[in-house]
């Protein structure tokens, strides 16, 4: 399912190089809110990870415990510094993502997934409160090349989720210098630009058949 928040999981896995086996959700009988998925995720959301025993969701939570397997920096082992990242992971899902994610939602989401059009006059209550917290961003950003410091961390591919969509979902962001070089940066990380599981050779060949063309008897 590619949406922002399985983004997150699927950028920091490949970032990691830490191998998953993808289920794709239209896989599953009933989809997210299907009997067979709430098993596993009572709120009937994507992303969910199981690993052995344990049953993850909630997209920074799997984070961290890709960044503990692989013993990455990611996820640092200062404790100061796993403030300053749980600092701004909530900072933007208090203030930043709220914002930017309704335009997400009213020019990404509704068109793809078939839920009506775009409220524009809900979009506009939207700009100041977004001004305000990208202006703490762009202000943080001008002091730090990451959010949490000097390094990447887990809460720099939190907040910037919906950078890489910026142009198509209209989000009001190109003034923001510092920002956008964070950006910048951030899509210079493969894993980051290219997030989403590659198809097997055996998925490409179903594929090409797929789309081949039909030979009469």
């Amino acid at each position: 399912m590619e949406t922002m928040n399985p983004r997150k999981v699927c950028a920091t896995a490949r970032y990691l190089d830490i191998p998953l086996e993808y289920v794709p959700i239209d896989s599953v009988p009933g989809g997210l809110k299907g009997p067979t998925y709430r098993a596993i995720n009572p709120l009937g959301l994507a992303p969910t990870l199981q690993d052995g025993d344990e049953t993850i969701w909630e997209s920074a939570a799997i984070m961290v415990h890709l960044a503990l397997k692989a013993k990455s920096p990611i996820w640092p082992s200062d404790p100061k510094l796993q403030v300053e990242v749980m600092r701004w992971i909530s900072w933007d899902l208090c203030h930043f993502a709220p914002h930017a994610g309704a335009f997400y939602f009213e020019n990404y989401i509704k068109p793809a997934f078939g839920f009506g059009t775009p409220d524009h006059a809900l979009l506009e209550t939207k700009r100041a409160p977004l001004h305000e917290s990208a202006a703490v961003l762009d202000a943080r950003l001008a002091r730090s090349p990451y959010l949490a410091g000097p390094t990447l961390t887990i809460a720099d591919f939190c907040v910037a989720v919906l950078l890489p969509l910026q142009e198509e979902i209209g989000l009001p962001l190109g003034k923001y210098q510092h920002l956008q070089r964070w950006h910048g940066d951030l899509m210079q990380i493969d894993a980051w630009r290219n997030p989403w599981p590659r198809p097997t050779t055996t998925e490409r060949a179903a594929a090409a058949a797929d789309h081949s063309p039909q030979r009469g008897a």
